[in-house]
């Protein structure tokens, strides 16, 4: 199913840099864009979580710097029959971690300096296994191309309103061109576009990730005691994050006001505390 998902995500991620295209530069603008969307497609199918990781400067760690970290995870890997992702940490005191990867063979896992310190043991076994749920669930391919698709597709937006000043990508078969209203209007639904496309794939699978975390370590105190701790934690000390990988990590790591709080990628956290513990009872 999530294949599927991906396939149709690639495709109106496709459709939509071709509509920016064709707006700033016509045929010949629809054709440079279809040649880009091929190129994103394929990076991003194979090295979107390469992009994510060195996005945020992820370090890979081995047994050896982080023995505690590591044997968590791997006893985890084990109790959900999965082979043993690479490990990140990411160097921000903010609290947070994310999985991503094309599959459970070629998965990672990475957590920032900031968790390590906030969350006891319990704790982040807890936000572990929500990560590997999400590798279980198989929905970590799908969650990186849209991250790295959505930030193409801002970029590209920003490019295409750019070029427009100067008469698109070398001129247009109509009068569009230099059009002030179309140029914001793309400017602002292109993107609103991308964020719309991240909703849709990501408040879910947190829930999924929540209650399949819980079942992995049997209980699902862990992990609702962490997500408290990440609430107020994430709101004192914000992740400086790409809007594009927001849906990435467990919580959303910058706070939204007003109109943004309506397009969070994540549910609210209060919603998926009471979940686990009107799930599991503790």
């Amino acid at each position: 199913m999530n294949g599927l998902k991906t396939a149709f995500l690639l495709g109106l991620m496709t459709a939509i840099i071709l509509w920016i295209g064709n707006y700033a530069g016509g045929r010949q603008g629809m054709v440079i864009a279809f040649v880009l969307a091929g190129i994103m497609n394929f990076v991003s199918y194979w090295f979107s979580d390469k992009i994510v990781l060195a996005m945020y400067r992820a370090k890979p760690v081995e047994r050896e710097q982080a023995p505690e970290l590591y044997d968590m995870l791997r006893n985890l890997t084990m109790r959900a029959n999965l082979p043993m992702p690479k490990l990140y940490i990411i160097p921000t005191e903010a609290p947070n971690a994310f999985a991503t990867g094309r599959n459970p063979q070629h998965a990672a896992v990475a957590v920032t300096e900031g968790i390590l310190k906030l969350l006891n043991r319990e704790e982040l076994e807890g936000v572990l296994a929500h990560e590997l749920s999400h590798v279980t669930n198989r929905d970590i391919l799908i969650s990186s191309v849209a991250a790295t698709l959505a930030g193409a597709i801002m970029m590209i937006a920003r490019f295409a309103q750019f070029s427009l000043w100067f008469g698109g990508f070398g001129g247009r078969d109509d009068d569009r061109g230099g059009n002030p209203i179309g140029m914001l209007l793309m400017a602002i639904l292109a993107p609103v576009a991308a964020m719309l496309i991240q909703l849709a794939i990501s408040r879910s699978r947190e829930y999924a990730a929540d209650e399949s975390g819980a079942k992995m370590v049997g209980h699902a105190h862990g992990l609702a005691s962490a997500l408290e701790k990440l609430e107020y934690a994430s709101k004192r000390r914000p992740m400086i994050a790409n809007p594009a990988s927001a849906h990435l990590f467990i919580v959303k790591p910058f706070t939204g006001q007003m109109l943004m709080a309506l397009f969070s990628t994540h549910p609210p956290l209060e919603k998926r505390i009471e979940r686990l513990r009107e799930r599991f009872g503790n």
